[in-house]
């Protein structure tokens, strides 16, 4: 058991110290020895955790990903916040991750058209991993629904409205590298507002 735990933590680390490198350089000019330099490993030992350069970077997606989906668990999790409060802190929390990891939005990008090219299907990679945030927005709306402090919306529209701005934040921070998305915050707040039943 000590040697799975300890497989698991060294992959950890890869992963941690591997984004940083995708971070600097982009993931076009990230190479597997350069990612085994920065862990202090041989690129053989790199071969015992992983098999290329694709599937560490899918990899650590999947651990930042993860991580944000810790906290909005946590959110829904608080009996101590109302619907409202915890849609709020979620949104936050999202938009707060998107800022944070802009320069990592930018590559995930490079990424995705390069799997385009290539014939492969970037929407089918998106999706997989955004169905779990849409499944936790849904859940908080319709327990605000439930609650009566939700008007009673559709839950797949107000998800689609509040998905699309988050869209919107990530394509700004990458795409058009605007240093603030403050007017998305404001925006997301306005959408949680449109939905409360005392508006």
């Amino acid at each position: 058991m000590a040697i799975v735990v300890e497989h698991d933590k060294r992959k950890h680390e890869i992963l941690e110290k591997a984004l940083e490198v995708f971070i600097e350089e982009g993931y076009e000019d990230v190479t597997f020895q350069k990612i085994a330099d920065r862990c202090g490993i041989t690129r053989t030992t790199l071969y015992i955790y992983f098999k290329n350069k694709r599937e560490i970077f899918l990899w650590s997606i999947k651990q930042l990903t993860s991580g944000i989906e810790v906290g909005l668990v946590s959110f829904i999790e608080d009996k101590k916040l109302t619907c409202e409060q915890c849609l709020r802190s979620m949104l936050k929390l999202i938009v707060d991750a998107c800022e944070e990891n802009k320069k990592l939005f930018s590559i995930l990008l490079s990424y995705l058209l390069t799997l385009q090219k290539t014939g492969g299907d970037p929407g089918l990679r998106v999706r997989r991993r955004l169905v779990r945030l849409q499944h936790l927005l849904s859940t908080v709306i319709i327990r605000g629904i439930k609650k009566n402090e939700f008007k009673p919306v559709s839950v797949k529209t107000a998800n689609e409205m509040l998905y699309g701005l988050i869209q919107s934040a990530i394509f700004r921070l990458s795409v058009l590298d605007e240093k603030t998305i403050d007017d998305i915050r404001e925006t997301l707040n306005m959408a949680v507002d449109g939905i409360l039943k005392n508006n």
